[in-house]
């Protein structure tokens, strides 16, 4: 090993694709101690490593036992802590806040390798920056193997895999684009990887108008269909129309709540099995579903703790306040009992599928689909995940709530990021808005500043970022 790998704290290794999907293979058919296992190997290995070799965690450790300690006796820590000690955190001195900034802010580098080797991807932050997640080599063949082994496989029926031959290997994406977002790197990167099986795929932005959106469909033809749920349900019913005329052998989705009610229409909708992964850009790939719709966590490779406000555990069947997250396979950046801020519920006893993996519930986004009339009468539909990407990529925006308040008006409230100009703020996100609204034909929508900040639901105490409010819509609309 040269010396200037000796100085960083991740060992470059190889891509051990295979032996580590051997492993995770072997780990879903034994049992619920055999994942334990390796789970509480993989922990213990993982703390030492990050107490060698992050400043930031020797800190935070500095009272910890150095023998075996517990996972509970662990400080929690939140998205804002890591970032504000971003230089102390990474265990590799190459990787600095600026470098891996310059690079998300280049936005052709998007399905590139940062410095040649790590993965990396910007989130909205909650300081007006964005968060930025550095994932090693070791980390993204895990991924990749677990999505192998336990989300494509199990897919691979005779019957699905000739249909799928049938429509010509197609698949289509629709995702937010333009940015280092984890959707659009993975696709970047897996058409640079595979350039030939990337002509059978076609990745179209959440942004387009829907009649665009359904006409790129048609034309395209996909066998499998991957987006947002809301997104799916919205063009399960322009299938239901007659307007989209696509017969897809499989809808895949993930980021948002996929709901059991939400998933039959949607299954009803295109006439095939709907499945769902729950993914982060901390850790890809935390669950996936099962044929009985149940997720199951990956947990060989990811600890998962739903905990109260005051982070303590929640027994299962309980929904918890929020869920402390735990990466056993990214070294680059050791993510150890971080505030995920899902709520997140342990399914108690068995599933019907046999899988030795603990079942989870996420309730995950839950914003609505808005539905905008235009000057002509036309109603247009506004996909959350469209807006959220429009809104969340407005620097200086800490938190926002987009909330429709009649036929085609919106009202703005938004919480800017410390020492930012607040009516800065609320121009630059309407005026984005406007233009946004412009192309789905909605150019004479209300875009309301208030001065009101986001607010939590008086009766559940949950924060919806965007929503219907039809106390606020006249008798006459």
């Amino acid at each position: 090993m040269s010396s200037n790998r000796r100085k960083t704290g991740v060992k470059p290794g190889r891509l051990d694709l295979f032996p580590s999907a051997w492993d995770i293979w072997r780990a879903g058919r034994g049992d619920g101690a055999a994942v334990v296992r390796r789970q509480r190997t993989r922990l213990a290995v993982m703390i030492a490593f990050a107490r060698r070799h992050s400043a930031f965690y020797r800190e935070q450790y500095r009272h910890v036992s150095d023998a075996d300690p517990d996972i509970l006796s662990l400080p929690p820590v939140t998205k804002q802590q890591l970032m504000e000690n971003f230089s102390d955190w990474v265990t590799d001195p190459a990787v600095t806040r600026e470098g891996v900034g310059a690079f998300v802010s280049d936005t052709d580098r998007i399905g590139t390798r940062y410095l040649g080797r790590y993965v990396v991807f910007a989130t909205s932050g909650t300081t007006g920056r964005p968060a930025l997640f550095v994932h090693d080599p070791i980390a993204a063949s895990v991924y990749l193997a677990l999505a192998a082994v336990r989300r494509f496989l199990p897919l691979l029926s005779l019957r699905t895999l000739w249909s799928f031959l049938r429509r010509g290997c197609r698949t289509a994406t629709v995702i937010s684009t333009g940015g280092h977002f984890t959707s659009s790197v993975i696709d970047g990167l897996a058409r640079r990887r595979y350039p030939r099986l990337s002509e059978n795929n076609r990745t179209l932005s959440l942004l387009l108008p829907l009649p665009e959106l359904v006409r790129e469909l048609n034309e395209f033809r996909p066998a499998i269909l991957g987006t947002y749920p809301t997104a799916l349900a919205v063009l399960a019913q322009e299938r239901e129309s007659g307007a989209l005329r696509i017969e897809p052998v499989l809808a895949l989705t993930g980021a948002e709540w996929l709901s059991p009610s939400g998933r039959e229409r949607i299954a009803s909708g295109f006439g095939c099995p709907v499945r769902d992964t729950y993914a982060a850009s901390e850790f890809l790939g935390i669950a996936y579903d099962c044929e009985y719709g149940r997720l199951h966590l990956n947990a060989d490779w990811v600890i998962l703790e739903p905990v109260d406000a005051q982070y303590r555990p929640v027994p299962a069947g309980r929904s918890s306040h929020t869920a402390l997250l735990t990466n056993l396979a990214n070294r680059v950046q050791p993510i150890l009992r971080y505030d995920l801020g899902d709520s997140v519920t342990e399914i108690p006893g068995p599933c019907p599928c046999g899988s030795p993996l603990p079942g989870i519930r996420v309730e995950g986004r839950r914003d609505e689909v808005l539905h905008l009339r235009s000057q002509t009468g036309r109603t247009v539909p506004l996909l959350p995940m469209a807006l959220a990407t429009v809104v969340e990529e407005t620097p200086g925006v800490r938190s926002y709530q987009l909330i429709q308040t009649g036929p085609a008006s919106l009202r703005l409230r938004v919480e800017e990021a410390p020492g930012q100009d607040r009516k800065k703020i609320c121009d630059d996100v309407a005026a984005r808005l406007r233009a946004f609204l412009s192309t789905q034909g909605l150019a004479y929508a209300e875009v309301e500043k208030t001065e009101e900040r986001p607010a939590r639901d008086r009766a559940g105490g949950k924060m919806r970022q965007i929503f219907v409010d039809p106390s606020s819509f006249s008798a006459s609309e």
